[in-house]
């Protein structure tokens, strides 16, 4: 006899149906913080490069830093893309 297969948290009423991000935060946080990143980004690339090889922190910890601030960019941007559209078409 196998055990009963139940879901591992209980809903309770319609939450996915009436479930909702707030589109304004989202919009107003990808909007600040896209240039940040952006910024961050080329600052960091900027910094590996003009680094030697005794420089501390190293030009490939730089490398790390800029690579995550690039994926944190290409991450706003989008968030800010879906938040975009999905204002568009719910008005």
């Amino acid at each position: 006899m196998r055990p009963a297969r139940t879901p591992r948290y209980w809903r309770s009423g319609t939450e996915p149906a009436t479930a909702r991000s707030d589109l304004k935060l989202r919009f107003l946080l990808s909007v600040m913080f896209l240039p940040v990143f952006v910024a961050m980004t080329a600052g960091f690339a900027l910094w590996a490069s003009l680094s030697t090889g005794s420089d501390l922190p190293s030009s490939g910890a730089l490398t790390g830093f800029a690579v995550l601030s690039g994926v944190l960019t290409v991450f706003a941007a989008v968030d800010l893309y879906v938040v975009v559209r999905r204002r568009r078409t719910e008005l």
